[in-house]
């Protein structure tokens, strides 16, 4: 009895064992058959929104290149490190310290930088990060930290073409220059792509391309890399020399409009933004001032238009001072009776004075409108601005006798630049051009040619030895230009006595204008010169002979070329008789 009692218990945990095996059977197959079957899709899902991303393809910035294909601006790859901070923050304390001390902060501030971003499932740690950087923080291996391939922009020339180039933020979107102003171009489109990523965030599967990406477009400006350097370099050379404040020069080429060279003193490093934000500002399109005498040669352009006055009328400067209501106006010297000729020679503001003294007001100022004072050049340069050119309405005579030798009207250097490759040109205005032209486009007559060969003969004495600016000469080419020394505008009213900006306006070679060339440099040492022939009529000399020399633009002074033969062959003779 006891023996039969004892098999019915066996079996009984026999069919229990089991029945409770096939109960987790079932159990276990339902719930297999739920999961794979009604739940799968919904699983599925959840499961992408976890491992399953689309991020961004990063496309590189269409690269500047100058006229002659040389690169000024590229994008090269670079990875930036994001974190997510819940992660982060998860991960053991040594892992935290290890990660804070190789970004260079202190972990109780990473820690709060983290702190403060919880809720974010992306942040950035460090944009563009140095490539070894990069190496170490995927090698400590913190969960929730990664890195993410970009573009970031790079300036071969640095400093030399920083002004007219601008520069880009870390997004890589421009900010000032031509990467501002052409930043729709040069972007591109960024691509979208769904990939696969493991739990450290890293990407181990492409599954799709969402969206192409489009590379930004390259562009070819019409600077000249080699003039440019020449242009820096000297125009540095002269700032330091003259312990000046800052430098400019800029470059037209008279038959297309298009910018050969614009340089700048101060400059920054465009690859290194720990820059102030005052030396980013390019003083060619966006600072305004009175030109000085530079402007006198359009007081008698328009005396010459109005058929009073010719290259040869005799105008009386004498004494040397000339009064105007309670304004008196003097010259160098008492030039006595001079010709027109002579007034831009000699740079006489009597004769300029009184030639605009001469002229209705509403014709005076009909001819500065034409050439464009009072407005831009219409580049398209961002910041260009306008310049100041005040109603004729508004003008008393001391006004026009001011406005006559440059006070009283204010232009950028880009913009006196344009004006006088209206006189190089024959008369025919273009408009400025920042990128490379292969068709020169159809300009617009301002003056007539015949008085823009006059005004040329004339500006071509500026540069003799009885001129203002002899020391703008070149050996072996004839120069056109005319200086131009300006005090400076004390906001408190009136004029400094003793702060000055030193010009000169150059064309050369005369006997068929290529080149407009203006440089300004602001408040020369006094002690060292002043005057626009004296500082920047050298400058401009240097940076010519140069650029001619580049670009195998035959002498058209063989007089002078031959003298200077000559006198090296003599010299040279004389050097070997020594020896």
């Amino acid at each position: 009895m006891k023996l039969r009692k004892e098999n019915i218990q066996s079996s009984l945990r026999c069919w229990f064992a089991v029945c409770l095996f096939l109960l987790c059977v079932i159990t276990l197959s339902s719930r297999a058959v739920y999961l794979q079957l009604l739940a799968g899709e919904s699983l599925r899902e959840k499961g992408d929104e976890v491992a399953v991303r689309i991020v961004n393809v990063p496309v590189h910035r269409g690269a500047l290149m100058d006229r002659n294909g040389e690169q000024l601006a590229i994008s090269t790859p670079a990875d930036s490190i994001w974190a997510e901070p819940r992660k982060v923050l998860m991960e053991d304390k040594k892992y935290l310290l290890a990660l804070a001390r190789l970004l260079g902060m202190p972990q109780q501030k990473l820690k709060k930088f983290l702190t403060d971003r919880i809720k974010r499932d992306f942040v950035y740690l460090k944009r563009h990060a140095h490539p070894s950087l990069v190496e170490e923080i995927k090698n400590l291996g913190v969960q929730g930290v990664s890195t993410q391939s970009e573009y970031k922009r790079y300036y071969p020339a640095a400093e030399v073409t920083a002004h007219i180039l601008g520069y880009t933020n870390v997004d890589d979107q421009g900010q000032e220059g031509i990467e501002l102003a052409y930043d729709k171009i040069l972007r591109g489109k960024p691509g979208k792509k769904r990939v696969l990523k493991d739990r450290l965030g890293r990407i181990v599967r492409n599954i799709e391309s969402v969206r192409s990406s489009e590379p930004g477009t390259e562009l070819k400006l019409s600077i000249d890399k080699r003039i440019q350097y020449l242009a820096y370099r000297e125009v540095v050379a002269a700032v330091r020399h003259h312990e000046a404040k800052s430098g400019s020069l800029v470059m037209l080429d008279v038959k297309t409009g298009e910018v050969i060279a614009m340089v700048g003193q101060p400059s920054f490093n465009p690859n290194n933004r720990s820059w102030s934000k005052n030396t980013t500002r390019n003083r060619i399109v966006t600072d305004v001032y009175e030109p000085g005498s530079t402007m006198k040669v359009f007081t008698v352009i328009a005396g010459l238009e109005s058929e009073i006055f010719t290259p040869r009328t005799i105008i009386d400067t004498s004494p040397g001072v000339f009064k105007v209501g309670n304004h008196s106006i003097s010259d160098h010297r008492n030039y006595g009776h001079i010709d027109v000729t002579t007034i831009i020679t000699k740079s006489s503001n009597i004769g300029a004075s009184k030639i605009a003294l001469a002229l209705k007001p509403e014709f005076f100022y009909g001819v500065l409108n034409r050439f464009g004072f009072g407005q831009t050049t219409g580049s398209g340069y961002p910041g260009e601005q306008p310049g100041v050119l005040r109603l004729f309405n508004t003008w008393s005579e001391q006004d026009i006798a001011s406005l006559s030798y440059g006070y009283g009207v204010q232009v950028t250097p880009l913009k006196l630049a344009q004006t006088y490759s209206v006189i190089a040109n024959n008369g025919i205005m273009l408009p400025v051009s920042f990128i490379k032209i292969n068709k020169p486009k159809t300009g617009q007559r301002v003056i007539s040619e015949n008085i823009a060969k006059q005004i040329r003969d004339m500006l071509e004495t500026v540069v003799s030895s009885e001129g203002t600016a002899s020391r703008a000469a070149i050996k072996g080419y004839r120069v056109i230009g005319k200086t131009g020394t300006a005090h400076k505008y004390n906001p408190r009213g009136g004029y400094f006595a003793d702060r000055y900006r030193s010009l000169f306006v150059g064309i050369v070679p005369a006997s068929n204008p290529r080149f407009v060339t203006v440089v300004t440099i602001d408040e020369p040492n006094k002690e060292k010169g002043h005057y626009g022939g004296a500082v920047a009529a050298p400058l401009y000399s240097k940076v010519m002979e140069g650029t001619l020399r580049i670009l195998n633009i035959p002498p058209d002074n063989l007089n002078s070329f031959n003298k200077s033969i000559i006198a090296n062959t003599i010299s040279g003779e004389i050097l070997q008789g020594y020896k």
